[in-house]
């Protein structure tokens, strides 16, 4: 018998309240007993990753009927995530909380519809998710607005969501701590429109409105909690911090900078707002990593990194060996030309290890790419070929990123890449932690004598070529 997903999971959902009807007591005084379950339609894998804090509290496999279902027996309330990788929503677990999720892989966010004990909340926060999403996806006319139109229109979308937030938190009477996320899911996204506008207005329609806005446009920043730990990993917040420090550090006349220096000077005035605004040690270093991070994928200049770096040191206390950016930065710093490249492993078309050293056997260039993002992987090989061909001196070498051996293998099959040495990642944390590679925009040139010529360079730069004499 063929049911739907939507049967299949109130079928699930029974068992599930069976057995919860038979465990009341576990439900009693200290006990934090709690359920989750589902079904993934058209898994991608076989696994749902249960997350918190963006680290991961337990995999749960998929049954053969690609249900799956864990007992957790002591669970803290709060805010979590579940992945369907590269998927991913955020769940909400109160005390004793059994939730069940169905899940489709190919319409992953539309799909999510949440029941059993918890399920209310967690169908706003959906909810509130897509109407945010369907909202973000309309903004682009609504930008090109004049002020008092623009102004208009956010105001109505908001006060529309309002009335559904408030209709919602009477009927279901949810506590103070959920109503943290639920009251920010409504409130943030509408602050990031407010933040965005005056920037995305100019670039597409050529007006600066900056002068025109109210006195008090930005009087909603005053009513915002900087210091919730609780917000730290919620993507509206998340979200809206970044726009927020992006127009607060702006540099507004800047003629005489060049575009990679002005990068810096901006990116280094958000660390200095961020240390002046947020006095949390937890949220702040949260920020400052997320800027930090941010600014390592856009630039990739020796000098620049280092100057931006310091200034990160001087505010974070996040010293932890976990720390991404200190990993970064730490790659950096032997990554400087005429030293050695740090040794990696990587795994030929034979499937044979091989190490980067012996592949240096005369000039030397490395190179990256990924199948998701395959127009800059058709164009990097096509940029590669005719390098080729004009320095014949050196040696191309590709490095796949991310992909699955059996993805890497399939995507080359498809295409004549023939002069090309192709090879794939085996561990990303490892050539991230000594590449220092956060992004497929990257290319390392090395000399015949295995010494860096640079590190931080792009095919694409115009001055690329500069490299390679």
């Amino acid at each position: 018998m063929n049911l739907s997903p939507n049967i299949k999971l109130f079928f699930i959902a029974s068992v599930l309240l069976t057995l919860m009807s038979s465990c009341k007591k576990e439900f009693s005084g200290n006990n934090y007993v709690a359920y989750f379950g589902g079904e993934v339609t058209n898994p991608v894998n076989r696994y749902v990753l249960f997350c918190k804090n963006n680290k991961v509290i337990d995999t749960i496999k998929l049954k053969n009927d690609n249900t799956f279902f864990k007992k957790f027996d002591s669970l803290t309330p709060g805010l979590y995530t579940f992945k369907h990788e590269p998927e991913y929503q955020y769940i909400y677990f109160d005390k004793n909380d059994s939730l069940m999720v169905n899940i489709n892989s190919k319409d992953f966010d539309e799909s999510i519809v949440f029941c059993g004990r918890g399920d209310e909340k967690n169908n706003f926060l959906m909810e509130m998710y897509l109407r945010n999403e369907k909202d973000r996806n309309k903004m682009f006319e609504v930008f090109d607005y004049d002020f008092d139109k623009f102004d208009k229109t956010v105001n109505s979308i908001y006060n529309n969501n309002l009335k559904f937030y408030n209709s919602k938190k009477k009927e279901i009477d949810w506590n103070d701590e959920f109503d943290i996320y639920a009251k920010a899911s409504l409130d943030f996204p509408h602050y990031t429109k407010k933040e965005i506008y005056p920037f995305v207005h100019k670039m597409r329609t050529g007006k600066d409105v900056i002068e025109k806005l109210p006195k008090d446009y930005y009087s909603f920043r005053s009513k915002i909690d900087y210091n919730n730990e609780a917000l730290t990993d919620f993507s509206p917040y998340v979200m809206y911090l970044s726009h927020m420090l992006n127009n607060m550090a702006e540099i507004k006349y800047h003629n005489h900078l060049s575009n990679i220096d002005l990068s810096l000077k901006n990116n280094i005035n958000k660390l200095n707002v961020a240390d002046s605004l947020i006095k949390n040690e937890k949220v702040k270093n949260m920020v400052l990593n997320s800027i930090a991070f941010q600014y390592l994928l856009e630039d990739q200049n020796m000098v620049n990194n280092n100057l931006f770096l310091d200034t990160y040191h001087k505010f974070s206390t996040d010293k932890s060996q976990k720390n991404e950016i200190i990993k970064i930065g730490n790659a950096i710093q032997l990554l400087k030309p005429n030293f050695d490249l740090p040794e990696i492993n990587l795994m030929d078309v034979n499937g044979k290890t091989v190490s980067s050293d012996d592949l240096i056997k005369t000039n030397t260039v490395f190179f990256f790419w990924t199948e998701s993002a395959n127009s800059h992987m058709v164009e990097a090989h096509k940029k590669i070929l005719d390098f080729k061909k004009k320095h014949p001196n050196f040696e191309f070498i590709a490095i796949n990123l991310n992909d699955t051996e059996q993805k890497w293998k399939e995507t080359l099959s498809k295409y004549n890449f023939s002069g090309i040495q192709e090879y794939h990642c085996i561990d990303f944390e490892n050539i991230k932690s000594k590449w220092a590679i956060t992004k497929i925009h990257r290319t390392i040139v090395i000399n015949k004598d295995k010494k860096i010529i640079n590190a931080f360079t792009n095919i694409f730069d115009i001055k690329f070529e500069e490299n390679l004499k």
